[in-house]
């Protein structure tokens, strides 16, 4: 059997960015108008008026200061509040595809390697721009890769899933490497109207080059073990799809058409999940919280991660032990652990060992323990 290995990691970031500040102006903007536009319905009972959001509210209830996003102009257009992204042709790359090629050549580039040195390609994010051709086939085609590819969606836990599905196959001699890339455009699928949850997410693209260790040119993380599980619920739930326009009244602009949470439930519930399968998982693998160098955890929520922290190491992790990316990022759903293994990760020395989480709808929780080798 080999032992697989990530050799390379890459993280492309949009250039337009939200602050907590412009975003509050541009939301307080849009309740003005609602208000006014439903001043009768208001007075009369029948319609709810909308609250105003603040800075300190977003950053206390989430930790998150600023979001990287593809376009800024519709989110911050009180009469439009979402992403107003160019239509392409069919022979355009798409932007999920763009995205991914970029973090994808970083990771290559990183371990010194190539498209000859890749065998499979899984595009792994919380929704795919298009049902058909998968993306990863459009992503595998734009980096000139043989072999093949296909889509995974688990949510925020898509990257790490994918990370043990590609481990798999190269533990077993099946593939000698594979990229596992994260494009995710939360923008698209948030309510930005929604002052629960308009400041949670932004956009980015991470990928992930997974080969043997005997491949490897340069330092790597030997992945030890995963572990992945999954528990369904409806507490984080999206449910737009191609069904849509074959139900009554399914094309109009209803709520559950964009991402949709019961945060308080989902608090309850995943904490204990997560914490219960890192500990479970350390345990089965001989590691010990002492062990552990490193936390890359999926970055939804600062109080989320601060509790999951100090449940597995028994104790506060200092910030170097439990890095946080989300007040620079926000919640970028599958690729925020990736992003924060890739930006803090490359410190650690030989024999460290560290773990990579991520958790969300489903329920769905990924875990790859990983030792590395400088």
């Amino acid at each position: 059997m080999n032992t697989p290995a990530i050799t390379g990691t890459g993280v492309f970031t949009p250039s337009e960015v939200i602050t907590n500040a412009e975003l509050v102006a541009a939301f307080n903007a849009y309740v003005d108008l609602f208000n006014a536009e439903n001043a009768d319905e208001i007075a009369a009972g029948t319609v709810a008026a909308k609250e105003y959001s603040s800075e300190d509210f977003i950053f206390k209830a989430s930790g998150i200061q600023q979001r990287y996003v593809i376009d800024k102009t519709g989110v911050l257009d009180p009469k439009v509040m979402h992403p107003l992204l160019r239509q392409r042709n069919d022979d355009e790359p798409s932007l999920m595809a763009e995205m991914g090629v970029k973090a994808a050549q970083d990771a290559l580039a990183q371990a010194g390697k190539s498209a000859k040195d890749v065998d499979l390609v899984i595009c792994a994010a919380s929704n795919m721009e298009r049902a058909y051709p998968a993306v990863a086939i459009e992503i595998q085609q734009q980096l000139g890769i043989n072999g093949f590819a296909f889509d995974m969606n688990v949510a925020c836990s898509s990257a790490t899933f994918g990370i043990q599905a590609a481990a798999d196959m190269v533990r077993s001699g099946s593939i000698g490497g594979a990229l596992v890339i994260n494009p995710e455009i939360c923008s698209a699928h948030l309510e930005w109207r929604d002052r629960d949850c308009h400041f949670i997410f932004g956009d980015v693209a991470t990928a992930t080059l997974i080969e043997t260790a005997q491949a490897a040119t340069g330092p790597y993380f030997e992945i030890k073990s995963t572990r992945c599980a999954t528990e369904f619920s409806n507490n984080i739930r999206n449910n737009n799809g191609y069904l849509r326009r074959s139900r009554p009244a399914g094309m109009v602009d209803r709520r559950d058409m964009q991402f949709m949470q019961n945060g308080r439930k989902v608090f309850k519930e995943v904490l204990p999940m997560v914490s219960d399968h890192i500990a479970a998982h350390m345990a089965d693998g001989g590691v010990q919280a002492v062990d552990l160098k490193r936390l890359w955890l999926h970055q939804a929520n600062k109080t989320m991660n601060d509790f999951i922290g100090k449940k597995v190491l028994g104790r506060t992790p200092e910030p170097s032990e439990q890095p946080n990316i989300l007040q620079d990022y926000a919640n970028t759903s599958s690729a925020g652990s990736i992003i924060a293994f890739s930006k803090y990760s490359g410190d650690l020395e030989d024999g460290d060992r560290g773990l990579i989480c991520s958790f969300g709808a489903g329920y769905s929780v990924g875990s790859v323990l990983v030792e590395r080798h400088a």
